[in-house]
């Protein structure tokens, strides 16, 4: 019987690090949101701005994520960020004082870098090559999942127990799992086990010898990188945005057990989504295929900015749901295919840098609009906008060839 390539076992490591990383990072702020400010009083403003201080710090954090790989191991520095995720968790759960959840969201942050995108891909990237879209697609499978199993999990478990039982249960949880996860999984590497990308065995294999990278500065100028990183940055900055306070959007209006399975049924569909764009990569141009996705984002973010009935908040959900499993995935795809492979590791690093500093203040920007004009209806308005501009500017990229 052939044994299974150890890369797809790092896979299903990644997909559980991206379940629980989301699930706490990501859908948790969601949740946390709402619940705070439902059983304290304090006002949307004031919990979105923590928000926003948990995304600047992950952004902050993920900046110096490969280096911190590189001196340390990718396991090393799971272990860490799973550590600082669940102090934080107990933070915010037991906050008593806003100024506390900021505190709380400096730990979240920094923990929450580890193992959002940028460690997803570095978990996944050097073990496939010709593969890693389907395989970095069935990693981020456990951000899409997160969603349909945490947003439901938080609503029962702070209903039932409070938000800070609620915590401290999913801490102990998360650690027990990924602790050794982290371990048995993360720590090999192809070369360690003469292995090369996507399989094969090292004896024998020849490989073509890298150049150096290009310069930072020749990077920033080139004209696909300039669009890759502004329209991701746009789309991040919307989609972020919208999930932070979707709970608090959908509840008022249909129900807080309904807006939970609302989130369910969008992180569904972004798993559909995912594969159904994975299967097109090598028959569709990558930015055209990503045009796409912010495109049905936009209509997504519009129903669910004008819509007042449960079919048009739903049918909202969905579409914003279908591009919300891409949208982390698809810039290593596209620099892939785009970029040499001795500039592709720092291509993410500034993608992915920009992007966390940009999408950090959205959170911020949706909770002040709502304060300030009384509802969501602008906010999201705002967010649709951005969305389409965000399908404009990733065209932008196209090679003349590509649009000949």
């Amino acid at each position: 019987m052939r044994e299974v390539f150890f890369g797809w076992k790092v896979v299903g490591a990644a997909f559980v690090a991206a379940l629980f990383a989301y699930g706490t990072g990501l859908y948790g702020p969601t949740v946390f949101l709402h619940a705070l400010q439902k059983t304290q009083g304090w006002t949307i403003a004031t919990i979105s701005a923590a928000v926003t201080v948990h995304f600047l710090v992950s952004a902050a954090a993920v900046s110096f994520l490969s280096e911190a790989h590189r001196r340390f191991g990718i396991a090393v520095v799971t272990r860490v960020g799973t550590a600082l995720l669940c102090v934080g968790l107990l933070a915010w759960g037991w906050a008593q004082a806003p100024w506390q959840l900021f505190g709380a969201a400096a730990l979240t942050g920094a923990g929450y870098a580890t193992m959002s995108g940028a460690g997803i891909i570095a978990m996944v990237s050097p073990w496939f090559e010709r593969m890693r879209p389907i395989a970095l697609s069935h990693a981020f499978n456990g951000a899409s999942l997160s969603g349909v199993v945490f947003v439901p999990l938080w609503t029962f478990l702070i209903a039932r127990l409070g938000l800070g039982e609620a915590t401290a249960i999913v801490s102990a949880a998360m650690l027990f799992v990924l602790w050794p996860l982290a371990g048995r999984f993360l720590r090999p590497s192809p070369h360690a086990m003469g292995l090369v990308p996507d399989g094969a065995a090292a004896l024998g294999a020849t490989t073509k010898p890298e150049r150096a990278p290009r310069p930072r500065r020749t990077l920033l100028l080139d004209r696909r990188f300039i669009t890759l990183s502004a329209s991701f940055a746009l789309g991040l900055f919307a989609q972020i945005g919208l999930v932070t306070h979707l709970v608090a959007r959908l509840a008022p209006g249909i129900g807080e057990a309904p807006a939970a399975a609302s989130i369910s049924l969008a992180t569904l569909c972004a798993i559909a989504g995912r594969m159904s764009l994975a299967t097109m990569m090598d028959a569709v141009d990558r930015r055209v295929l990503t045009s796409i996705n912010f495109a049905t984002q936009a209509g997504g973010a519009a129903l669910l900015a004008f819509g007042s009935s449960l079919p048009a908040l739903l049918a909202g959900s969905v579409l914003l749901g279908l591009g919300v499993g891409n949208i982390v995935s698809l810039p290593p795809l596209i620099a892939q295919v785009e970029f040499d492979r001795a500039d592709i590791p720092r291509i993410m690093g500034l993608v992915t840098a920009v992007n966390q500093t940009v999408l950090a203040f959205a959170p911020g920007v949706i909770g002040a609009l709502h304060d300030a004009t009384g509802g969501y209806v602008i906010p999201f308005a705002l967010a649709a906008a951005i969305q389409s501009l965000a399908a404009i500017v990733i065209l932008l990229g196209r090679s003349m060839e590509k649009r000949g």
